[in-house]
């Protein structure tokens, strides 16, 4: 337990931003969860939709830094090869 008031204060925000962080990441990956279900479905208009949504969430999110730009990237280059492999189908 925190003894002095800025401790006590530290703790505060410490839990109200990891609360918001967590609601963030759940919410990021339930985007990319349901773009690579859309993809994996096979239709080509509502896959590119949910591609460039997921695009769109994943780097807001790198750019709050939620995630590291570098995962973001990595994440948006998966989506992409495999809405390219499901395109070539």
């Amino acid at each position: 337990m925190p003894n002095t008031s800025s401790a006590k204060k530290a703790l505060r925000q410490t839990a109200k931003r990891r609360a918001h962080n967590r609601t963030q990441r759940s919410a990021l990956r339930s985007v990319l969860k349901s773009t690579r279900t859309t993809i994996e479905a096979g239709d080509a208009a509502s896959g590119e939709k949910a591609l460039s949504l997921a695009f769109k969430k994943l780097d807001q999110a790198a750019a709050k830094g939620l995630i590291h730009k570098n995962a973001a990237s990595r994440s948006k280059s998966r989506l992409a090869h495999l809405a390219k492999k499901q395109a070539a189908k």
